[in-house]
């Protein structure tokens, strides 16, 4: 069994608690990725369970945040402060006993030794008046008010209502073959070679070490089914962690990728052995580098502010912020502009993100075609898209929160693929 690095005199299961409250700091108060910060938060964990369980609860925390901040705030005769430990710790409590089952005697105990000798006693008052209430978190989350603002600007309000019910619970697992007949576990399939599963222990589900499979989105599976098959030289920019990269090697393509952080590479490599599929890897920022002739396809999986993945990753709606998007938008332009070089007459290019903004999505590619007369857009046909998901009008492909509803929803994702005149 696992040692629990808890502290002397503090109630066994703390120490993930204390994990989970240095994990929301630092998304909440120092902007950081939940999964970049979960190895410092959690290092004095000894064993995954512990670990598992302090990022459980920091997610579920992000998830439910406004609303569990609303039940704090009837319950204080004086509302405290966003940053206030009192607040972290009593987020930590209340989640636990409101929506991951535990026990409200052991939610409270193991949170108050976080409190490090500050105000306790308000702490474990307001839970308790919440617990004699009989206090409920709403079946559908209430989205942060300055995202819910801005999406329903974009998308209307259906939009906002369906991300709420998407964000309710973690979403279902995605898989993508390497080829028609592997192992992999039972599921439903949305698109060919795609299975979509309840979800588990990755490492242990059918066919995992094998290489029969990796996980990846369906919707961010589209980009490099716009590719398609082929058998010449292929340019997958900001690769890692490289599903799309796998997914053109096993489409036959000749795949040069690209990242600029040795650390996601290390991703790529890994799943180059587990899967036997063959690429080369190259470490650059694509805004230095190029490559040394143009390229059959080039596949840009633009750096953007990732709000497209938040049913996986709440914490993306505490971190994107309008200059974070704004910023990252720039970047694209950049690469975007940058990589139009490196394709062939008569070749393709894809521009893909992960992003629900469209100064990620429709405003690049507006500005890109009113400067690029030498490209034009290639709509997809039905027979290259997921069951359940259509192109624009436009010919480029929008992912919302309101697709797949059913199935148990897509990530959010900007798709435009692409051809350039010549040939």
């Amino acid at each position: 069994m696992a040692r629990d690095m808890t502290r002397a005199g503090e109630p066994l299961g703390t120490a993930p608690r204390r994990a989970a409250l240095r994990l929301l700091d630092a998304v909440l108060r120092r902007g950081e990725a939940l999964d970049a910060a979960l190895p410092l938060a959690t290092r004095a964990l000894h064993g995954g369970p512990d670990r598992g369980l302090a990022h459980a609860i920091a997610a579920e925390t992000l998830r439910r945040l406004p609303d569990l901040d609303a039940l704090i705030d009837s319950a204080t005769r004086q509302r405290l402060p966003d940053d206030a430990k009192a607040r972290f710790v009593l987020r930590i409590a209340l989640v636990q006993a409101l929506s991951l089952g535990t026990p409200p005697h052991a939610a409270i105990a193991t949170v108050l030794p976080l409190i490090d000798g500050g105000p306790k006693r308000l702490v474990h008052g307001v839970f308790g008046t919440l617990m004699r209430q009989n206090a409920s978190l709403p079946g559908q989350p209430t989205l942060p008010a300055h995202v819910a603002e801005r999406w329903r600007a974009n998308w209307g309000e259906a939009m906002v209502a369906a991300a709420a019910r998407a964000i309710a619970a973690p979403p279902p697992l995605d898989l993508t073959l390497r080829g028609g007949n592997v192992v992999h576990p039972d599921g439903v399939s949305l698109a060919p070679g795609h299975v979509r599963v309840e979800g588990g222990d990755v490492p242990t589900l059918a066919g995992y070490a094998e290489g029969g499979w990796w996980v990846q989105d369906v919707a961010a599976s589209i980009p490099a089914r716009l590719i398609g098959r082929g058998t010449g030289h292929a340019l997958d920019l900001c690769a890692a962690p490289g599903g799309k990269t796998l997914q053109l090697a096993a489409a036959g393509w000749q795949v040069e990728a690209v990242d600029v952080s040795q650390t996601r590479a290390e991703r790529l490599a890994q799943n180059r052995a587990r899967t036997g599929l063959s690429f080369d890897t190259v470490i650059a920022d694509v805004l230095d580098w190029a490559p040394a002739t143009p390229a059959d396809a080039v596949l840009i999986d633009a750096p953007c502010s990732a709000t497209g993945i938040f049913r996986r990753h709440p914490d993306v709606l505490y971190r994107a912020h309008p200059a974070v998007i704004a910023e990252a938008a720039a970047l694209q332009a950049r690469i975007f502009d940058r990589a139009a070089d490196w394709v062939k007459p008569g070749g393709v290019l894809v521009y893909a993100t992960c992003s629900l903004e469209p100064d990620e999505g429709e405003a690049q590619l507006d500005r890109f075609l009113a400067t690029h007369d030498d490209y034009a857009i290639e709509p997809p046909r039905s027979d290259e898209l997921p069951a359940g998901i259509s192109a624009h009008a436009s010919g480029y492909v929008r992912t919302l929160p309101t697709m797949l509803s059913d199935e148990g929803n897509c990530d959010g994702f900007f798709v435009a693929r692409l051809r350039r005149a010549g040939g």
